[in-house]
């Protein structure tokens, strides 16, 4: 079974990083240097590995994004819920990213939920224009966030990661 690569793609400081430890893991691991160009990391499920390939969400590093979306079969895009002001920019990039293939399934991490000025999942759905994304893309909205370093993962990274792993066994 050949191995699948996802794209892990969002802003800078979005938390990318995190996320893609945590899920590996499934331990809390914080990322306290932002990813300057490519992070590879892989997780094993019973069945297959899969393999997460982020690319850095800073200026210089977006140019490469294109570059890699038509070799994988998952998106997965974070954003920082609290990060108000940019918002608007990761809804720009998003929907050039996905607009040249309107069947790629597409996760969305609204991260960092457990601040207190965090946009609530349905804001994010409504920030990013989710309702906009296409009819024949399976999308996914999870509410997510990595606290405490070395704890267990919460619930609904569990899930993420499950679904995931789902989508990669249908693939």
């Amino acid at each position: 079974e050949k191995s699948k690569q996802i794209l892990v793609l969002g802003l800078d400081g979005a938390g990318k990083t995190s996320v893609l430890h945590s899920l590996a893991s499934n331990r809390v691991q914080h990322s306290l240097a932002p990813t300057q160009g490519f992070n590879e990391v892989c997780i094993n499920t019973e069945d297959r590995q899969m393999e997460f390939l982020e690319i850095g969400g800073s200026e210089p590093f977006r140019a490469y994004w294109d570059m890699y979306l038509p070799k994988v079969w998952l998106l997965i895009f974070v954003v920082d819920s609290a990060d108000r002001k940019r918002l608007p920019e990761a809804k720009k990039y998003l929907h050039q990213l996905i607009e040249s293939n309107p069947e790629l399934p597409l996760v969305v991490f609204a991260n960092k939920q457990d601040l207190e000025d965090a946009y609530h999942i349905t804001d994010i759905h409504d920030a990013l224009a989710l309702s906009e994304v296409g009819n024949d893309r399976k999308l996914f909205l999870f509410g997510t966030q990595v606290t405490e370093n070395g704890s267990e993962i919460p619930s609904t990274m569990q899930d993420a990661r499950d679904l995931i792993a789902h989508l990669a066994a249908n693939m």
